[in-house]
């Protein structure tokens, strides 16, 4: 019996990709258990010799955590509003044989042409005659509207692979449409509701441009603008600040290892049968 040869191309690359990967992850580590003093003495791939977790409290005593609470209330509402109105939208798309309903389909994914940074002067004063500037809701709304065209595209791929045959045994026995779209479609596009959670999480949390021009006092900022805090004048406080990089990863990097099977599964199905 014949033993294969190993691969040592693959290894070969495999390490590189190890390293290309975890260097970064080590340096930013490593630097938020070390005091500001120690990291500009050892530099950024010295292994701390005193451990020290003072970076994280002083961000979290010095307002990061009222920019972190701004980032959650923002996120949890895009994903509701996403949740709540790309579903019904895309059963809508998926089963309708019209014309309007496909013209308005097609319309409504020319956001996905227009970026934000095109609309933002708009936006802004939008926002600002309805009196939301500096309030979080004027964030979350134009956070929520960018992100359902490509949650209504990921969705609508993913019920369209669900069988005809399954639709019409149910209307045979006399199922609503409502009835068809709560125990049929809703229980079989699991994989795509995850998918477009994790994207509008995504883009709520990292979201920039929209809490910069929209918001301005710091009651209402988050995370995103609240790095900026770690530049003064005197320069960069690198190891707070890696160290806030770390705390607002970590929700969600938590999210994504709970939905990454979903995630994958929903985005295979973009493009429909």
């Amino acid at each position: 019996m014949s033993k294969s040869r190993p691969n040592y191309f693959a290894g070969f690359g495999s390490l590189v990709w190890l390293l290309v990967v975890g260097l970064p992850l080590y340096v930013m580590l490593v630097a938020t258990f070390q005091s500001r003093p120690d990291y500009a003495a050892n530099g950024p791939l010295a292994f701390p010799k005193h451990f020290t977790l003072d970076n994280y409290v002083n961000d979290l005593d010095s307002g990061f955590a009222q920019y972190f609470l701004n980032t959650v209330i923002v996120t949890v509402c895009v994903v509701g509003i996403v949740v709540l109105l790309v579903p019904p939208l895309a059963y809508t798309i998926v089963r309708s044989q019209g014309r309007t309903t496909t013209t308005v389909f097609r319309l409504f994914l020319l956001g996905l042409a227009i970026p934000s940074q095109a609309v933002i002067v708009p936006m802004f004063f939008i926002i600002s005659e309805a009196g939301l500037y500096d309030n979080l809701i004027g964030v979350i709304l134009p956070t929520a509207a960018f992100a359902m065209p490509v949650c209504a595209l990921i969705l609508t791929g993913v019920m369209r692979d669900i069988t005809p045959d399954l639709y019409e045994a149910m209307t045979m026995d006399g199922a609503s449409p409502r009835r068809v779209f709560f125990q049929l479609v809703l229980p079989l596009s699991r994989s795509g509701v995850s998918t477009i959670i994790v994207f509008s999480a995504l883009q709520a949390w990292n979201g920039f441009l929209f809490p910069l021009v929209l918001t301005q006092s710091v009651e209402t900022k988050v995370i995103t603008l609240g790095l900026y805090d770690f530049q003064t004048e005197r320069g960069v406080d690198t190891p707070g600040l890696l160290a806030a990089v770390v705390l607002s990863m970590l929700p969600i990097l938590i999210v994504y290892l709970f939905a990454r099977r979903a995630l994958v599964q929903g985005l295979m199905g973009v493009g429909g049968k």
